[in-house]
């Protein structure tokens, strides 16, 4: 081992399978991989950036939490990035899900930095090809501008506007959206008909409480994904597809710490175009992903 240097292509904090190994007690480890592809993006390129940003943004960052008084004491392993085809959802998705569930077969709890919001859809897919988790039984914790629930998009069936209707096709036990504020007709009618629950920005602001007490009572394994838009644009301008109006990096916050205590099974941060060190997208993004660590 080198002492006194940093590799800034790694997550912060981050160690090695050997620094870990004999700490290891009941504790679970997190596997960070990083998804470079943004082929279905339709607005503003550049997720397949984020990877790289996000994890030069985590050094910005203290070993300990203020608001929590804990310093981090997580078992964290940077795996690298997937090997991403560009232009190429299948390809990319076979890829994903193969290293996903070798992550899941060794116990490794993943947490995903995209690339756009479409790879969410090969992360999950992965837990019921392992039999890790049995889909049936996971709630999907949905932060996001927008509800992904179109059929198709653009006559594109995978897409990052379609996500979340395909990761409703593998029949979780429940999905929460949080921070919505954008959404076709059929979007919406779809999520009232299928039990699917959405809470918007003025909601969320006005019963902060109430946002954090439906995540109280999940029951069960969660998954939590993260589209960075489901921030202002003034946070997050940084996006795939940025929509005025959106959460402040305070009430993501307060809704990322509302997770302590449960049975997180995965965690991903997606939708991050940043192009350039110190982007405030890939700062908060980062955060998000350190404030849950903060919890385990």
């Amino acid at each position: 081992m080198h002492l006194y240097t940093e590799n800034p292509l790694k997550f912060a904090f981050s160690q090695t399978e050997f620094e870990y190994s004999s700490e290891i007690q009941d504790k679970p480890v997190f596997g960070i991989l990083g998804v470079p592809f943004d082929s279905t993006t339709t607005y503003q390129p550049g997720a397949r950036y984020g990877p790289l940003f996000v994890r030069e943004a985590s050094y910005n960052f203290e070993k300990y939490n203020l608001f929590l008084d804990k310093s981090l004491n997580t078992h964290v392993q940077d795996i690298g990035n997937l090997e991403s085809v560009p232009g190429n959802f299948n390809n990319t998705c076979l890829n994903l899900e193969s290293v996903i569930s070798s992550i899941l077969e060794e116990g490794i709890v993943p947490i995903t930095i995209g690339g756009e919001h479409s790879i969410s859809y090969g992360v999950v897919k992965s837990y019921d090809t392992t039999g890790t988790h049995n889909m049936r039984d996971v709630t999907i914790l949905h932060f996001d501008a927008h509800m992904d629930l179109r059929n198709d998009y653009m006559g594109e069936k995978y897409s990052h506007a379609t996500v979340m209707r395909r990761i409703h096709d593998l029949e979780p036990r429940h999905i929460i959206q949080m921070g919505i504020r954008s959404a076709s007709a059929e979007e919406t009618h779809f999520a009232q008909d299928n039990g699917i629950d959405y809470y918007t920005p003025p909601e969320i602001k006005e019963d902060i409480h109430g946002m954090k007490n439906i995540i109280h009572k999940i029951k069960g394994p969660v998954y939590v994904t993260v589209d960075m838009d489901v921030l202002d644009p003034a946070y997050a301008p940084s996006v795939g597809t940025p929509t005025p109006g959106g959460l402040s990096p305070h009430d993501l916050e307060k809704l990322i710490f509302s997770l302590a205590g449960k049975e997180v099974i995965g965690l991903d941060a997606v939708e991050v175009s940043s192009n350039s060190i110190g982007d405030i997208t890939s700062i908060n993004a980062a955060k998000t992903i350190l404030d849950f660590l903060f919890l385990q």
